[in-house]
């Protein structure tokens, strides 16, 4: 056992095996009518590794960083956030990507991206995903690799890029609260339901 949690590629692969086994065990199997359902699994697995790092960023690190004693802070600057912003970019595309899958296969991509009736809350709220994920991709990471020295730039750039990069991420932090609201709303039959759609 100590092998499996000694490795996060061992731990993660348990996970699945324990999860296809707990699907054989209730009877389940993986036939073309679960495709849009593991699909949805996925997109809620990515969604959760990119909202969680969102926020550790902007509740955890962030907060942090002016509390840490300046010769421990290339440990946060050179290994973790690096680290962090990998999972978190590639969550965040992979979560986009599930989502138009999952849209697809249900089949009211385009309602949604055009904001028809009933799915207009979704989408909404995938709109606002996209939004967020153009953020990650074409604003945080950029400036995060010059704020973090892996782009080698001046003193005053790596000031300024850290800024934007913080200020888009408390953006996406904002923009996280409707985002996910709308995204639950659309399976649910609330008032709330109602007023959106």
């Amino acid at each position: 056992m100590s092998s499996i949690l000694t490795s996060l590629g061992r731990t993660v692969l348990a996970g699945f095996v324990l999860l296809i086994l707990i699907i054989f065990a209730l009877g389940g199997n993986f036939s073309s009518p679960e495709l849009p359902f593991v699909f949805r699994w996925l997109h809620v697995m990515f969604g959760v590794m990119w909202i969680g790092l969102l926020w550790y960023f902007n509740f955890v690190q962030i907060p942090s960083m002016p509390k840490i004693p300046d010769e421990q802070k290339p440990a946060i600057g050179k290994v973790i956030a690096p680290t962090a912003l990998f999972w978190f970019r590639y969550a965040a595309l992979f979560t986009v990507i599930t989502g138009l899958i999952v849209a697809g296969l249900n089949g009211y991509l385009h309602q949604a991206f055009t904001l028809q009736s009933p799915f207009r809350a979704i989408g909404l709220g995938m709109w606002i995903a996209l939004v967020m994920a153009i953020n990650v991709w074409f604003i945080i990471w950029p400036n995060q690799k010059r704020a973090l020295g892996i782009v080698t730039v001046d003193a005053d750039a790596k000031a300024k890029s850290a800024r934007i990069a913080m200020m888009t991420s408390r953006i996406n932090t904002i923009l996280s609260v409707p985002m996910l609201f709308l995204m639950v709303a659309q399976s649910h039959n609330t008032t709330w339901f109602v007023i959106i759609s």
